[in-house]
């Protein structure tokens, strides 16, 4: 085919005029999304650049079509295009029923070890929201993308995989052992017995293993703190559960910390080091010293614990602007604050290994099968995912004019039927409509 690979030397990609980017379509709603994103893609290009630069989309395959054509959920030749052409995007994916692949989207991630998954959050002025200030929403999540419980090391309880591992905690381990409530024949007699209950002494477990490493938390930390100072953001926070789980969501916080100072001493101020100072000269010294290091534009490096961070995010949103954590406290945050502006249908993504340059971009919600083929659902996630992509290879005056015919689209209240049900005096647009709107208003 036609058009020209994108390459990366030095960290830095080399995006030519006539780039090929391999697209897959996806599943259920996805084909409706994909038709009208794609059109609103090629039309933020030709008016950005007349002419001068232009996509040659190339199809892959993935999910149910890749099934139904392939009897293969994620062929191999779809990887293999993907890792020669470095940007991707994509639509919602099923993810299969039964053994096998647990999720389409994680294994991609894992298999191209795209290590961040990139979810930034804005409010369009217009879209329905249930929180009274929904325009001080202006977020970029960094989720770490290839561990935390996401990894996928479970052991099915009662089976002889999850027998092996209490075996092995209760002869190594048993302060551990221990804390499993009903890891034993007996334990599990003596419950039913207290509550009354006959048999059922068969001891059901199921473990999951949690790993989080130095290494993976310094590449995303790396990564996000590298945005912040390029985007000119104020502040990095690093979201944990580490006052619980001390030596991995703990290890995250301190790892994160460490790399921060290491790499980026002369850029950004931490709370680790006004720790420091409030220990050696009082928290007076520690409140000058940070106001100077913030006045002189450097980057704050902060911490919040998980729960506490997803009140936050509700109640003082403003304190936010980029939060680096880790791959379950990442999904959480990015599903609740997608909700405050506007809701997952118009919440972009992207995974992202900013070393090999490998990203796919990637609708965020899932595939909505009743609503197939029926061009009713809202296209903003694949459209604002298109948006991101072209930001990623450097096409800003395409990635702006998106922004715009969305922006204008949303305003002149025809919009699909998610926005227009809560919206005063909205009219309902199909899919392929609301795409129409936004190239409009570009």
């Amino acid at each position: 085919m036609s058009g020209t690979a994108i390459t990366i030397s030095n960290g830095k990609l080399t995006v030519p005029n006539d780039p090929v980017i391999p697209f897959i379509e996806g599943d259920g709603t996805g084909r409706d999304i994909w038709n009208a994103s794609v059109r609103v893609m090629d039309a933020a290009v030709e008016k950005a650049y007349g002419g001068e630069r232009k996509i040659h989309w190339k199809e892959v395959y993935a999910g149910e079509k890749a099934f139904n054509k392939f009897n293969n959920w994620l062929p191999d030749e779809t990887l293999d295009e993907i890792r020669k052409y470095l940007v991707s995007i994509k639509g919602p994916l099923t993810t299969p029923i039964g053994g096998g692949i647990t999720s389409l989207n994680v294994a991609l991630r894992q298999m191209l070890d795209l290590y961040v998954c990139l979810r930034p959050v804005q409010y369009f002025t217009g879209v329905p929201s249930p929180v009274k200030h929904p325009e001080k929403v202006d977020m970029v999540i960094f989720r770490e993308n290839t561990e935390d419980i996401y990894a996928g090391i479970e052991f099915v309880g009662g089976s002889e995989d999850g027998t092996k591992v209490l075996d092995f905690i209760q002869a190594n381990y048993p302060k551990f052992f221990n804390k499993i409530r009903f890891g034993t024949s007996k334990a599990v007699a003596g419950w039913n017995q207290a509550a009354g209950l006959e048999g059922g002494d068969k001891v059901e477990v199921g473990i999951g293993i949690k790993p989080v490493s130095r290494t993976g938390t310094e590449r995303l930390m790396r990564s996000a703190i590298q945005y912040a100072l390029i985007n000119q953001r104020k502040s990095v926070t690093i979201v944990h559960k580490g006052n619980i789980m001390k030596f991995t969501e703990g290890g995250f916080r301190d790892w994160a910390y460490a790399i921060a100072e290491k790499e980026f001493g002369d850029k950004v101020y931490t709370w680790s080091t006004w720790e420091k100072t409030k220990k050696e000269k009082g928290e007076e010294a520690a409140n000058e010293e940070q106001k100077a290091a913030l006045a002189s534009g450097k980057v704050l490096i902060k911490d919040a614990i998980a729960d506490i961070a997803l009140q936050q995010v509700l109640t003082r949103p403003e304190d936010f602007d980029v939060i680096a954590t880790l791959n379950l406290n990442g999904d959480y945050l990015s599903d609740a604050l997608a909700a405050q502006v506007g809701g997952i249908g118009i919440a972009p993504g992207a995974n992202i290994n900013y070393v090999t340059g490998h990203a796919i971009f990637e609708a965020t919600h899932g595939t909505a099968p009743k609503y197939a083929d029926k061009d009713q659902v809202n296209p903003g996630s694949v459209v604002l995912s298109g948006e991101m992509m072209f930001r990623y290879m450097g096409w800003t005056e395409a990635a702006d004019l998106i922004i715009k015919g969305l922006n204008g689209a949303i305003m002149s209240k025809r919009v699909t039927y998610d926005f227009e049900r809560l919206m005063e005096g909205a009219t309902r647009v199909k899919c392929s409509e609301f795409g129409d709107e936004i190239i409009k208003h570009m």
